[in-house]
């Protein structure tokens, strides 16, 4: 059955260097890419308000109006997956994602993911880009993620978001003694090399993360971090920038360090945490329809929690 629809999307980060199609079909699970292209060949898509070609490479942040008919063809399944909600009205919801869940299907994950929890939870919303999924966490970062279950906030969301007026707040362990807080303000961008890793570039794209300094141990820092951009593996990649890289981070960790005398605790909890340190605890948002400063929270998860525990004891014992 064809049906009238009316998209406004911004292409994420993630998909730059892609044909438009081709980023259109990721982003359009619901709908073909021999869809998407007669769709452009319509010139019922345009960006930026211009009407682009099928082979216009993506560089990311392009606002893409979409008004066309189309027959939506499912293709994701929709998962009885436990979801830790943490907030849910009729336009929005917040999901503390654990750590080890992909966000988003892709190759060698087409189940399991969020987006399928979310679609067996909400299912209308097979109708919104990636299920209304605003943002991304790595699949080994826990922590808040927001999504809009409406095209009306979907959009509003959106531009909060390309305007850098969602505010969200993490924390994260680091190697090394940070004395103070800081501003890091560098490019990140594709790695020339390494394709499946960022880094900082002035090719890249501005980037911009506060931090400043919670609890230090002997040989690493709590921190707590705010996000200005939101580029892919941003605070992975500015802290490892520092040389001051995330505690169990397996791609920009480098090799671990151990602390001269740790105890066998602290020993065995270094090599044992096989992800980056790092959780999205915090995350604030004006909301669509009401207008309402919405603040959500999400506690630190225990394996986080039993890592600070460890240090903290560390800590004492080299006191005595």
């Amino acid at each position: 059955m064809s049906q009238k629809i009316h998209l406004e999307i911004i292409i994420p980060e993630e998909l730059a260097g892609l044909r438009l199609d081709l980023a259109l079909a990721q982003l359009l699970p619901d709908h073909t890419r021999s869809q998407i292209q007669g769709w452009l060949k319509k010139g019922e898509i345009t960006i930026n308000g211009k009407i682009p070609r099928a082979r216009d490479i993506v560089t990311g942040d392009e606002q893409v109006l979409i008004a066309a008919s189309a027959k939506f063809q499912p293709e994701y399944l929709a998962q009885d997956i436990a979801l830790q909600i943490v907030y849910e009205d009729d336009d929005v919801l917040v999901i503390n994602k654990p750590a080890g869940m992909v966000v988003h299907p892709g190759a060698g994950n087409a189940q399991n993911t969020l987006l399928n929890a979310i679609l067996h939870h909400a299912p209308a919303l097979h109708t919104l880009p990636r299920a209304g999924i605003l943002h991304r966490l790595d699949k080994d970062t826990s922590g808040l993620l927001l999504i809009a279950k409406t095209q009306t906030a979907l959009t509003y969301l959106s531009r909060q978001l390309k305007a850098h007026k969602i505010k969200r707040i993490y924390q994260a362990i680091v190697s090394g003694i940070l004395i103070s807080g800081k501003t890091i303000d560098e490019p990140i961008g594709r790695h020339p090399m390494q394709r499946t890793k960022m880094t900082v570039t002035q090719a890249g794209k501005p980037s911009v993360t506060h931090y400043r300094v919670m609890e230090r141990y002997r040989a690493h820092t709590r921190i707590k971090l705010e996000l200005e951009t939101g580029r892919t593996h941003q605070i992975r990649v500015h802290m490892a920038h520092t040389r001051h890289p995330l505690l169990g981070d397996q791609t920009y960790g480098g090799r671990l360090q151990l602390p001269k005398n740790a105890t066998p605790e602290l020993v065995n909890a270094l090599r044992t945490f096989k992800r980056q340190a790092l959780h999205a605890i915090e995350l604030q948002f004006t909301h669509p329809t009401s207008k309402e400063l919405i603040t959500c929270n999400a506690p630190i998860p225990n394996d986080l929690q039993e890592l600070i525990k460890v240090l903290v004891e560390d800590n004492k014992h080299v006191r005595k």
